[in-house]
Protein backbone atom coordinates (compact mmCIF):
# COMPACT_ATOMS: atom_id res chain seq x y z
CA UNK A 1 0.00 0.00 0.00
CA UNK A 2 1.53 3.40 -1.52
CA UNK A 3 2.13 5.85 1.82
CA UNK A 4 0.53 9.31 0.77
CA UNK A 5 2.44 11.78 0.04
CA UNK A 6 2.55 15.05 2.35
CA UNK A 7 0.87 17.92 0.76
CA UNK A 8 2.28 21.57 1.11
CA UNK A 9 1.91 25.06 -0.03
CA UNK A 10 4.63 27.13 -1.47
CA UNK A 11 4.62 30.86 -2.68
CA UNK A 12 7.09 31.94 -5.41
CA UNK A 13 6.47 34.71 -8.44
CA UNK A 14 8.57 35.68 -11.12
CA UNK A 15 12.06 37.47 -10.63
CA UNK A 16 14.72 36.29 -13.75
CA UNK A 17 16.54 34.46 -13.84
CA UNK A 18 15.65 32.83 -11.14
CA UNK A 19 12.13 32.30 -12.38
CA UNK A 20 9.65 33.13 -15.12
CA UNK A 21 6.37 32.69 -15.94
CA UNK A 22 5.59 30.79 -19.18
CA UNK A 23 2.36 29.56 -20.46
CA UNK A 24 2.15 26.00 -21.42
CA UNK A 25 0.76 24.56 -24.91
CA UNK A 26 -2.26 23.60 -22.64
CA UNK A 27 -2.55 27.35 -21.17
CA UNK A 28 -1.36 26.27 -17.81
CA UNK A 29 0.36 29.19 -16.13
CA UNK A 30 3.97 27.59 -14.89
CA UNK A 31 6.98 29.43 -12.90
CA UNK A 32 10.36 28.40 -14.90
CA UNK A 33 13.99 28.48 -14.80
CA UNK A 34 16.51 27.88 -12.01
CA UNK A 35 14.17 28.12 -8.68
CA UNK A 36 12.03 25.53 -10.31
CA UNK A 37 14.29 23.15 -10.90
CA UNK A 38 15.55 23.16 -7.52
CA UNK A 39 12.10 22.62 -6.42
CA UNK A 40 11.84 20.14 -8.41
CA UNK A 41 14.76 18.08 -6.76
CA UNK A 42 13.07 19.17 -3.52
CA UNK A 43 10.12 17.46 -4.26
CA UNK A 44 11.32 14.30 -5.54
CA UNK A 45 14.27 13.25 -2.65
CA UNK A 46 12.05 14.69 -0.16
CA UNK A 47 8.93 12.85 -0.73
CA UNK A 48 5.82 15.89 -0.99
CA UNK A 49 2.99 17.19 -3.24
CA UNK A 50 3.16 21.25 -3.73
CA UNK A 51 0.93 23.49 -5.17
CA UNK A 52 2.57 27.08 -5.85
CA UNK A 53 0.90 30.78 -5.83
CA UNK A 54 2.03 33.84 -6.07
CA UNK A 55 0.79 36.66 -3.16
CA UNK A 56 -1.66 39.32 -4.50
CA UNK A 57 1.29 42.26 -4.05
CA UNK A 58 3.62 39.99 -5.97
CA UNK A 59 6.17 41.35 -3.42
CA UNK A 60 8.94 39.53 -1.50
CA UNK A 61 7.96 41.43 2.05
CA UNK A 62 8.65 44.37 3.82
CA UNK A 63 7.64 44.85 7.54
CA UNK A 64 4.26 47.02 8.31
CA UNK A 65 4.09 49.06 11.21
CA UNK A 66 1.86 46.64 12.98
CA UNK A 67 4.44 44.32 12.87
CA UNK A 68 2.71 42.02 9.91
CA UNK A 69 4.27 41.69 6.66
CA UNK A 70 3.52 42.08 3.20
CA UNK A 71 4.55 39.48 0.26
CA UNK A 72 6.01 35.87 0.67
CA UNK A 73 7.33 36.88 4.11
CA UNK A 74 3.88 37.73 5.08
CA UNK A 75 2.43 34.39 3.45
CA UNK A 76 5.13 32.56 5.64
CA UNK A 77 4.96 34.81 8.57
CA UNK A 78 0.47 33.92 8.86
CA UNK A 79 1.92 29.86 8.33
CA UNK A 80 -0.15 30.10 4.57
CA UNK A 81 3.15 28.73 3.05
CA UNK A 82 5.32 26.26 4.21
CA UNK A 83 8.43 27.13 1.70
CA UNK A 84 8.97 31.01 -0.25
CA UNK A 85 10.77 30.57 -3.09
CA UNK A 86 12.19 34.41 -3.28
CA UNK A 87 15.24 33.72 -3.07
CA UNK A 88 14.92 36.39 -0.26
CA UNK A 89 18.25 38.36 1.10
CA UNK A 90 18.50 37.55 4.95
CA UNK A 91 17.91 40.43 7.18
CA UNK A 92 17.48 40.44 11.10
CA UNK A 93 13.97 41.51 10.78
CA UNK A 94 12.61 38.73 7.87
CA UNK A 95 14.77 36.53 10.22
CA UNK A 96 12.48 37.01 13.15
CA UNK A 97 9.34 35.60 11.50
CA UNK A 98 11.22 33.03 9.06
CA UNK A 99 13.67 30.35 8.93
CA UNK A 100 16.19 30.45 6.16
CA UNK A 101 18.03 28.31 3.99
CA UNK A 102 21.76 27.80 3.09
CA UNK A 103 23.09 30.75 1.27
CA UNK A 104 22.63 30.33 -2.80
CA UNK A 105 23.68 32.91 -3.79
CA UNK A 106 25.42 36.65 -2.96
CA UNK A 107 23.51 39.03 -4.96
CA UNK A 108 24.57 42.36 -5.18
CA UNK A 109 22.24 45.51 -6.03
CA UNK A 110 23.18 48.38 -8.27
CA UNK A 111 21.44 50.69 -11.04
CA UNK A 112 20.16 49.61 -14.38
CA UNK A 113 19.92 52.86 -17.07
CA UNK A 114 20.52 53.69 -20.30
CA UNK A 115 22.71 52.62 -22.09
CA UNK A 116 25.43 55.52 -23.04
CA UNK A 117 25.74 56.20 -26.53
CA UNK A 118 29.36 57.55 -28.04
CA UNK A 119 28.63 61.37 -28.90
CA UNK A 120 30.05 64.41 -31.22
CA UNK A 121 30.89 67.03 -29.01
CA UNK A 122 31.61 70.52 -30.12
CA UNK A 123 34.69 71.69 -27.76
CA UNK A 124 36.31 68.04 -28.41
CA UNK A 125 39.20 69.96 -29.67
CA UNK A 126 39.54 71.43 -26.60
CA UNK A 127 39.68 68.55 -24.36
CA UNK A 128 43.05 66.86 -25.09
CA UNK A 129 43.66 69.52 -22.48
CA UNK A 130 41.83 70.06 -18.74
CA UNK A 131 40.98 73.76 -18.00
CA UNK A 132 44.09 74.26 -15.90
CA UNK A 133 46.51 73.24 -18.32
CA UNK A 134 44.29 75.72 -20.87
CA UNK A 135 44.74 78.60 -18.35
CA UNK A 136 48.95 77.56 -17.89
CA UNK A 137 48.91 77.93 -21.59
CA UNK A 138 47.38 81.31 -21.88
CA UNK A 139 49.59 82.54 -18.82
CA UNK A 140 52.93 81.51 -20.65
CA UNK A 141 51.79 83.06 -23.83
CA UNK A 142 51.10 86.43 -22.41
CA UNK A 143 54.46 86.01 -19.62
CA UNK A 144 56.79 84.50 -22.50
CA UNK A 145 55.47 87.67 -24.51
CA UNK A 146 55.92 90.60 -22.05
CA UNK A 147 59.33 88.89 -21.04
CA UNK A 148 60.77 88.76 -25.08
CA UNK A 149 59.48 92.47 -25.76
CA UNK A 150 60.56 93.94 -22.20
CA UNK A 151 64.21 92.03 -22.74
CA UNK A 152 64.41 93.16 -26.53
CA UNK A 153 63.53 96.91 -25.44
CA UNK A 154 66.33 96.53 -22.63
CA UNK A 155 68.96 94.96 -24.69
CA UNK A 156 67.54 97.76 -27.64
CA UNK A 157 68.77 100.63 -25.13
CA UNK A 158 71.84 98.40 -23.86
CA UNK A 159 73.36 98.08 -27.44
CA UNK A 160 71.66 100.49 -29.78
CA UNK A 161 69.95 98.17 -31.68
CA UNK A 162 66.95 99.94 -32.94
CA UNK A 163 63.49 97.70 -33.21
CA UNK A 164 60.50 98.75 -33.82
CA UNK A 165 57.25 97.80 -32.69
CA UNK A 166 58.48 95.78 -30.18
CA UNK A 167 55.46 94.53 -28.69
CA UNK A 168 53.40 93.79 -31.93
CA UNK A 169 56.81 91.78 -33.11
CA UNK A 170 57.05 89.85 -29.53
CA UNK A 171 53.94 88.45 -29.61
CA UNK A 172 53.35 87.45 -33.18
CA UNK A 173 56.16 86.03 -32.86
CA UNK A 174 55.25 84.42 -29.59
CA UNK A 175 51.91 82.94 -31.49
CA UNK A 176 53.83 81.24 -34.32
CA UNK A 177 56.02 79.74 -32.46
CA UNK A 178 53.00 77.69 -30.50
CA UNK A 179 51.69 77.01 -33.55
CA UNK A 180 54.68 75.30 -34.87
CA UNK A 181 55.27 78.70 -37.42
CA UNK A 182 58.30 79.91 -38.65
CA UNK A 183 59.10 83.78 -38.07
CA UNK A 184 60.84 85.85 -39.67
CA UNK A 185 61.99 88.21 -36.70
CA UNK A 186 64.17 87.22 -34.01
CA UNK A 187 65.82 89.04 -31.53
CA UNK A 188 69.29 90.04 -32.63
CA UNK A 189 70.96 89.45 -28.99
CA UNK A 190 71.89 86.53 -26.92
CA UNK A 191 69.22 87.47 -23.76
CA UNK A 192 66.18 87.42 -26.35
CA UNK A 193 67.70 84.39 -28.35
CA UNK A 194 67.78 82.45 -25.15
CA UNK A 195 63.89 83.50 -24.40
CA UNK A 196 63.58 81.61 -27.73
CA UNK A 197 65.07 78.60 -27.20
CA UNK A 198 63.50 78.01 -23.60
CA UNK A 199 60.37 79.26 -25.67
CA UNK A 200 60.50 76.82 -28.34
CA UNK A 201 61.60 73.90 -26.54
CA UNK A 202 57.76 74.57 -24.13
CA UNK A 203 56.27 74.90 -27.32
CA UNK A 204 57.06 72.00 -28.74
CA UNK A 205 55.98 69.85 -25.58
CA UNK A 206 52.80 71.67 -26.01
CA UNK A 207 51.84 71.25 -29.18
CA UNK A 208 53.24 67.23 -29.72
CA UNK A 209 51.39 66.74 -26.61
CA UNK A 210 48.25 67.77 -28.40
CA UNK A 211 48.20 66.56 -31.46
CA UNK A 212 49.22 63.24 -29.88
CA UNK A 213 46.33 63.34 -27.43
CA UNK A 214 43.66 64.46 -29.98
CA UNK A 215 44.69 61.88 -32.16
CA UNK A 216 44.45 59.14 -29.89
CA UNK A 217 41.01 60.65 -28.82
CA UNK A 218 39.59 60.62 -32.57
CA UNK A 219 40.41 57.07 -33.30
CA UNK A 220 39.47 55.40 -29.99
CA UNK A 221 37.16 57.75 -28.60
CA UNK A 222 35.39 57.16 -25.39
CA UNK A 223 32.18 57.11 -23.87
CA UNK A 224 31.06 59.36 -21.52
CA UNK A 225 29.28 58.02 -18.38
CA UNK A 226 27.74 60.02 -16.70
CA UNK A 227 25.80 57.80 -14.00
CA UNK A 228 28.28 55.02 -13.03
CA UNK A 229 27.51 55.20 -8.71
CA UNK A 230 24.36 56.16 -6.67
CA UNK A 231 25.94 60.15 -5.54
CA UNK A 232 26.21 60.25 -9.71
CA UNK A 233 22.36 59.66 -9.75
CA UNK A 234 21.22 61.07 -6.79
CA UNK A 235 22.93 64.62 -8.11
CA UNK A 236 21.55 64.51 -11.22
CA UNK A 237 17.93 66.13 -11.96
CA UNK A 238 17.77 64.76 -15.56
CA UNK A 239 16.61 61.07 -14.98
CA UNK A 240 14.13 60.09 -12.30
CA UNK A 241 14.87 56.56 -11.03
CA UNK A 242 12.44 53.84 -8.99
CA UNK A 243 12.76 50.86 -6.76
CA UNK A 244 11.10 47.56 -6.88
CA UNK A 245 7.97 47.45 -4.85
CA UNK A 246 8.94 44.71 -1.74
CA UNK A 247 12.47 44.94 -2.37
CA UNK A 248 14.99 44.45 0.62
CA UNK A 249 16.60 47.56 -0.48
CA UNK A 250 13.65 50.08 0.43
CA UNK A 251 14.05 49.21 4.09
CA UNK A 252 18.25 49.20 3.40
CA UNK A 253 17.88 52.74 2.48
CA UNK A 254 15.34 54.08 4.27
CA UNK A 255 17.09 52.55 7.15
CA UNK A 256 20.45 53.59 6.37
CA UNK A 257 21.94 56.92 8.03
CA UNK A 258 24.07 57.36 5.03
CA UNK A 259 22.83 61.23 3.66
CA UNK A 260 23.23 59.30 -0.44
CA UNK A 261 21.18 56.50 0.57
CA UNK A 262 18.84 58.65 2.53
CA UNK A 263 17.97 61.02 -0.77
CA UNK A 264 18.03 58.12 -3.00
CA UNK A 265 14.88 56.73 -1.14
CA UNK A 266 13.49 60.20 -0.37
CA UNK A 267 14.17 60.99 -4.20
CA UNK A 268 12.48 58.01 -5.64
CA UNK A 269 9.64 58.08 -7.66
CA UNK A 270 6.49 55.29 -7.34
CA UNK A 271 7.80 52.04 -6.65
CA UNK A 272 7.57 49.66 -9.65
CA UNK A 273 6.32 45.98 -10.08
CA UNK A 274 9.46 44.49 -11.45
CA UNK A 275 12.67 45.56 -13.19
CA UNK A 276 11.89 43.29 -16.05
CA UNK A 277 8.86 44.74 -16.85
CA UNK A 278 10.08 48.34 -17.46
CA UNK A 279 12.81 47.70 -19.52
CA UNK A 280 11.46 49.08 -22.42
CA UNK A 281 11.09 51.93 -20.62
CA UNK A 282 14.67 52.29 -18.97
CA UNK A 283 16.11 51.49 -22.53
CA UNK A 284 13.71 54.88 -23.87
CA UNK A 285 15.91 56.74 -21.01
CA UNK A 286 12.42 57.38 -19.46
CA UNK A 287 14.12 56.55 -15.63
CA UNK A 288 16.46 54.49 -13.86
CA UNK A 289 15.92 51.42 -11.57
CA UNK A 290 17.42 49.41 -8.77
CA UNK A 291 17.83 46.22 -9.48
CA UNK A 292 20.08 43.15 -8.45
CA UNK A 293 22.62 42.85 -10.52
CA UNK A 294 21.49 39.27 -11.73
CA UNK A 295 18.50 40.72 -13.13
CA UNK A 296 20.74 43.20 -15.15
CA UNK A 297 22.94 40.64 -16.68
CA UNK A 298 19.38 38.60 -17.51
CA UNK A 299 17.73 42.22 -18.43
CA UNK A 300 20.74 42.48 -20.85
CA UNK A 301 21.13 38.95 -22.28
CA UNK A 302 17.26 39.52 -23.45
CA UNK A 303 17.62 42.63 -25.04
CA UNK A 304 20.95 41.14 -26.67
CA UNK A 305 19.11 38.56 -27.73
CA UNK A 306 16.16 39.69 -29.04
CA UNK A 307 17.97 42.82 -30.38
CA UNK A 308 21.43 42.07 -31.43
CA UNK A 309 22.15 45.67 -29.79
CA UNK A 310 22.89 46.53 -26.49
CA UNK A 311 20.65 49.25 -24.80
CA UNK A 312 20.82 48.91 -20.92
CA UNK A 313 23.88 50.03 -18.74
CA UNK A 314 24.52 48.28 -14.84
CA UNK A 315 26.42 51.09 -12.84
CA UNK A 316 30.01 49.49 -11.96
CA UNK A 317 29.68 51.00 -8.31
CA UNK A 318 27.12 49.00 -6.68
CA UNK A 319 23.99 50.14 -3.88
CA UNK A 320 24.61 46.77 -1.69
CA UNK A 321 26.54 44.32 -2.04
CA UNK A 322 26.97 40.91 -0.96
CA UNK A 323 23.30 40.20 0.18
CA UNK A 324 23.42 36.52 1.21
CA UNK A 325 20.18 35.11 -0.94
CA UNK A 326 18.21 32.14 0.56
CA UNK A 327 15.25 29.97 0.23
CA UNK A 328 12.41 31.03 3.58
CA UNK A 329 10.80 28.37 5.17
CA UNK A 330 8.13 28.96 7.55
CA UNK A 331 9.88 28.87 11.63
CA UNK A 332 10.61 25.51 13.12
CA UNK A 333 9.97 23.88 9.76
CA UNK A 334 10.78 20.17 9.62
CA UNK A 335 11.51 20.10 5.98
CA UNK A 336 14.57 22.78 6.61
CA UNK A 337 17.15 20.20 7.47
CA UNK A 338 16.97 17.93 4.41
CA UNK A 339 16.28 20.65 2.46
CA UNK A 340 19.63 22.45 3.49
CA UNK A 341 21.30 19.00 2.87
CA UNK A 342 19.82 18.74 -0.58
CA UNK A 343 20.53 22.18 -1.60
CA UNK A 344 24.53 22.06 -0.31
CA UNK A 345 24.67 18.89 -2.61
CA UNK A 346 23.51 21.27 -5.24
CA UNK A 347 25.93 24.15 -4.57
CA UNK A 348 28.65 21.60 -4.66
CA UNK A 349 28.31 19.94 -7.30
CA UNK A 350 28.01 23.24 -9.09
CA UNK A 351 24.28 22.53 -10.52
CA UNK A 352 22.92 25.50 -8.97
CA UNK A 353 25.23 27.50 -11.08
CA UNK A 354 24.69 25.72 -14.03
CA UNK A 355 21.30 26.47 -14.09
CA UNK A 356 21.97 30.42 -13.39
CA UNK A 357 24.20 30.43 -16.13
CA UNK A 358 22.43 28.65 -18.74
CA UNK A 359 20.08 32.22 -18.32
CA UNK A 360 22.48 34.53 -18.88
CA UNK A 361 24.05 32.84 -22.10
CA UNK A 362 24.39 36.26 -23.94
CA UNK A 363 24.83 38.88 -21.25
CA UNK A 364 28.51 39.29 -21.89
CA UNK A 365 27.72 41.05 -24.68
CA UNK A 366 26.78 44.10 -23.21
CA UNK A 367 28.73 43.68 -20.38
CA UNK A 368 31.80 45.32 -22.02
CA UNK A 369 32.36 49.35 -21.40
CA UNK A 370 29.96 51.25 -23.90
CA UNK A 371 32.92 52.34 -25.76
CA UNK A 372 33.33 49.24 -27.39
CA UNK A 373 30.24 49.12 -28.44
CA UNK A 374 29.59 48.77 -32.52
CA UNK A 375 33.21 49.60 -32.87
CA UNK A 376 34.47 49.40 -37.04
CA UNK A 377 37.72 51.02 -36.79
CA UNK A 378 38.42 54.80 -37.43
CA UNK A 379 35.20 56.50 -37.74
CA UNK A 380 34.88 59.93 -40.15
CA UNK A 381 34.27 62.67 -38.02
CA UNK A 382 30.65 64.36 -38.48
CA UNK A 383 29.73 68.06 -38.83
CA UNK A 384 28.72 68.49 -35.01
CA UNK A 385 32.19 67.13 -34.23
CA UNK A 386 33.78 69.39 -36.30
CA UNK A 387 31.24 72.87 -35.49
CA UNK A 388 34.52 73.65 -32.77
CA UNK A 389 37.20 74.54 -34.96
CA UNK A 390 34.85 76.44 -37.04
CA UNK A 391 33.33 78.38 -34.95
CA UNK A 392 36.83 79.18 -33.73
CA UNK A 393 37.66 79.93 -37.11
CA UNK A 394 34.88 82.04 -37.28
CA UNK A 395 35.43 83.71 -34.02
CA UNK A 396 38.98 84.37 -35.06
CA UNK A 397 37.97 86.19 -38.31
CA UNK A 398 35.19 88.20 -36.83
CA UNK A 399 37.89 89.11 -34.20
CA UNK A 400 40.47 89.79 -36.72
CA UNK A 401 37.22 92.01 -38.92
CA UNK A 402 37.29 94.05 -35.48
CA UNK A 403 40.49 94.72 -35.23
CA UNK A 404 40.50 95.75 -39.00
CA UNK A 405 37.71 98.47 -38.55
CA UNK A 406 39.28 99.47 -35.48
CA UNK A 407 42.32 100.52 -37.18
CA UNK A 408 40.55 102.35 -40.05
CA UNK A 409 38.60 104.00 -37.91
CA UNK A 410 41.68 105.40 -36.26
CA UNK A 411 43.73 106.19 -39.16
CA UNK A 412 40.82 107.43 -41.78
CA UNK A 413 38.50 108.90 -39.22
CA UNK A 414 39.92 110.39 -36.49
CA UNK A 415 43.00 111.42 -37.75
CA UNK A 416 41.81 112.62 -41.27
CA UNK A 417 44.10 116.10 -41.45
CA UNK A 418 47.12 113.16 -40.87
CA UNK A 419 46.33 111.32 -43.77
CA UNK A 420 46.18 113.91 -46.35
CA UNK A 421 49.43 115.42 -44.98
Amino acid sequence: MAVEKPFIMVTGDEWMPFGKWEIMDNGERRLTGPLMELLDVLRRYMEFEYELFSPPDRGWGIMRGNGSWTGMIGHIQRKEAEIALGPFAMTPQRSSVCDFSIPLVHESFAILTPRPRLESDVSGFLKPFAAQVWLLILASLLSVGTAMACVVWAEGKIFRVITRNIVSKASTWVLLTLSQEGSEWLPKEDGGRLIVTTWLLASLVFMTSYSGILTAMLTLPRVVITIDSLPDLVSQSALPWHIQSGSALLPYLRDSEDETHQQAYRGRGADIQDCMWSLQDISDGKFAAFCSVLTIWKAMDLDYSTTGQCHLYGTREKVMSNAIMSLAFSKNSTYLAKANYLLRVLLESGLWNKWLKDELTNSSHCLRHPSLDGREGIQPLDMKAFTGPLYFLLGGAMFGMVVFLCEYVSQYILKPSQTTA
